[in-house]
């Protein structure tokens, strides 16, 4: 199947096998020396766990090369699974959180030269999302919102808009952290040209999406889930056509349901909700897109024409313009129609 992919996290792409490659780059010490043990520290265990991981593989991109590295690798992954676009986030931040000695035009420079390798060698298109870590703006003793890593987010988020930046998100762990403080990060994000595509219903309930919406004018959410604990929320994002950038596989191991039985996408999707579905960090979570494609059939039931429908779903609710979402739905559905009469495929 050709497919989209809106909610996929950059760093959190990095697959063993080029964490190994990385560590070998700069004379750094993992806690396994072969893909096979990485594989099991990568193995999720609890959300702590995850951020540690998550950390150690942002501490090994150190150059431009780096990044570049990276996005080649996941541009290569992603042809493989005949993903022809992709939204990824990058949390660009972060890698000057970690006074690595990094400066922005480093970070920028690296997903340039990646994203062009990935157009030329993979026929794969990639724009950035760049979010702000939403934790590292409260002050950890107090709680109180100080800004420190929204604003220059918001400032390199901006100033690359010409380069392949189509939105501002909002990622890291919604507990003690919600929204609201950050409407004016977003506001002159808009202001600027860009969309707003923020994470909430994740670990936060109902509260957290009104917040992303009203607040952060939010014009697709990423996760959502726990909106369905509301039902005129859910009715909301019925009317208005709000796409929820939907993790099955990341919900079930970050403990968000204990089961793909539990878990509300069949319900939106009966309702009439706006469902994409994504990988979120695929290596950490031992998923890929295509696995979640496959969930939708053998936990949710989902037939040949759902299947479709949700990969049309991602086309339209990405953020290219108007005439390429165009072009790449009639793309999708020749493929679509002829990949049926290829299998003998029916609904």
């Amino acid at each position: 199947m050709p497919k989209v992919e809106l909610h996929l996290h950059l760093e959190g792409s990095i697959t063993p096998e080029t964490a190994l490659a990385l560590a070998r780059r700069h004379g750094m010490t993992l806690p396994a020396t072969d893909a096979a043990g990485l594989r099991e520290w990568f193995r999720f265990r609890d959300f702590r766990h995850f951020v540690q991981v998550y950390l150690a593989l942002s501490e090994m991109l150190r150059t431009p090369e780096d990044f570049a590295f990276i996005v080649v690798a996941l541009g290569r992954d992603l042809a493989r699974q005949h993903v022809r676009y992709a939204e990824v986030t990058f949390t660009a931040y972060t890698h000057l959180w970690q006074d690595k000695g990094l400066t922005p035009d480093d970070l920028i420079a690296g997903l340039d030269a990646g994203r062009a390798q990935v157009r030329q060698q993979f026929g794969v298109d990639l724009a950035w999302i760049i979010d702000i870590p939403r934790n590292l703006s409260f002050d950890p003793q107090t709680g109180r919102y100080n800004g420190k890593a929204s604003d220059p987010t918001v400032e390199m988020a901006l100033a690359w808009k010409d380069r392949g930046v189509a939105a501002l998100g909002l990622g890291g762990h919604e507990i003690g952290a919600p929204p609201e403080p950050f409407a004016h990060a977003f506001a002159r994000a808009r202001a600027g040209g860009l969309h707003s595509a923020p994470h909430a219903g994740e670990h936060v309930g109902p509260a957290g999406v009104w917040g992303a919406i009203r607040a952060l004018g939010a014009e697709r959410i990423g996760h959502g889930v726990r909106a369905i604990e509301d039902p005129a929320l859910v009715d909301y994002l019925v009317e208005h056509q709000i796409p929820l950038e939907i993790n099955p596989t990341s919900n079930i191991r970050l403990g968000v349901y204990p089961d793909y039985a539990s878990h509300p996408l069949r319900r939106f999707w009966d309702a009439g909700v706006f469902v994409t579905v994504n990988s979120d960090d695929p290596p950490l979570f031992n998923t890929t897109l295509n696995q979640e494609y496959e969930t939708l059939v053998d936990a949710f039931g989902f037939g040949a024409n759902e299947l479709e429908r949700v990969s049309l779903n991602a086309v339209r609710a990405s953020f290219l313009p108007e005439a390429r979402k165009a072009a790449l739905e009639a793309e999708f559905r020749a493929e679509f129609q002829r990949l049926r009469l290829e299998l003998g495929v029916g609904d």
